[in-house]
């Protein structure tokens, strides 16, 4: 269609649910994908570290600049918070550094989302082992959030093929009554379906790492962004 606005995003090199993003994303978005160089690794600390790397961002980025995106995110979470609120700053100079007009990383979304909801205390909800989990919460706190419960699965791989009622009991579990929210960290996480009935269910918002990464992006483009009765699209 004549007159799409591009939407990049940059990903991990194991991304494998492409098609979840698209389903945030309204028809006059054009979403752009690119991957980062694979690496022989599973999801562990050393892994985060690598793909959270600002240099890793810079030739990613490049790739995806020929059709002119308005905006450009890095669909990715542990490597966005995984060296704190600077890292992540980092991370949003190397694509401004290499062409993107605007640049947002996923945990940058998540804090944008948790302000916009007006949140303070939150849970969170990983499929990650302990190590990672925790730096989601510090990364939090660093922000200035008060994390008041959690959950994991503890995987190092085949997080994309996680089932939708196995995320679901994960954040039941994360679930405490002085959370205003609920954090689920992890874009290889599938949540989309999940989002609105478990908000029903728990009384609370659920913020997703690919939720909040599609809602900051086609916000910043101008663009709606398409999610039925998921209460941060209200926002």
């Amino acid at each position: 269609m004549i007159g799409q606005v591009g939407i990049g995003i940059v990903c991990p090199y194991d991304f494998a649910l492409d098609r979840e993003l698209w389903r945030w994303t309204p028809p006059q978005a054009n979403l752009l994908l690119t991957r980062l160089p694979y690496a022989p690794l599973a999801v562990t600390l050393e892994m985060v570290r690598l793909v959270g790397e600002p240099d890793q961002l810079l030739p990613a980025t490049q790739q995806l600049l020929a059709p002119r995106p308005a905006v450009l995110a890095y669909a990715c979470t542990s490597g966005s918070f995984i060296r704190g609120l600077d890292g992540e700053k980092a991370l949003c100079a190397a694509m401004i550094e290499a062409g993107a007009p605007v640049a947002v990383t996923t945990s940058g979304a998540l804090l944008d989302a948790i302000t916009a909801l007006g949140v303070e205390r939150v849970a969170i909800a990983t499929p990650y082992q302990t190590a990672i989990t925790q730096g989601l919460a510090d990364f939090l706190s660093e922000a200035g959030r008060t994390v008041v419960g959690g959950s994991e699965l503890g995987l190092t791989s085949g997080i994309e093929s996680v089932p939708y009622d196995v995320t679901a009991d994960l954040v039941r579990r994360a679930d405490e009554p002085s959370a205003e929210a609920i954090v689920v960290s992890c874009t290889n996480l599938g949540t989309y379906d999940l989002i609105a009935p478990l908000e029903q269910e728990l009384g609370k918002p659920i913020i997703s790492a690919n939720q909040a990464t599609m809602w900051s992006a086609l916000r910043l483009a101008g663009l709606p962004v398409i999610g039925p009765g998921q209460r941060l699209l209200a926002v």
